[in-house]
């Protein structure tokens, strides 16, 4: 993100929760443990740019043009 609002400046900041709590349950902490905020609050930035940017390149494509519906019932 370039030029974040201060909205979307807060939801990293809020996020950096999640990501502690999600290191943490995978045994990664430590590594993470002495980054700073301005360090952390970039990986955050990073995983949440990525994953915008393919939600909109696959909101530019027809989902399942032609396809059969093969995926697995999630129940």
């Amino acid at each position: 993100m370039i030029d974040k609002t201060a909205r979307e400046a807060q939801a990293i900041r809020d996020a950096r929760k999640n990501f502690a709590e999600a290191l943490t349950e995978l045994g990664l902490m430590a590594p993470f443990f002495d980054r700073s905020a301005v360090e952390i609050d970039r990986l955050i930035e990073a995983a949440v740019t990525g994953y915008i940017d393919s939600m909109q390149g696959q909101a530019a494509r027809k989902e399942r043009e032609g396809a059969v519906l093969n995926d697995p019932l999630p129940f």
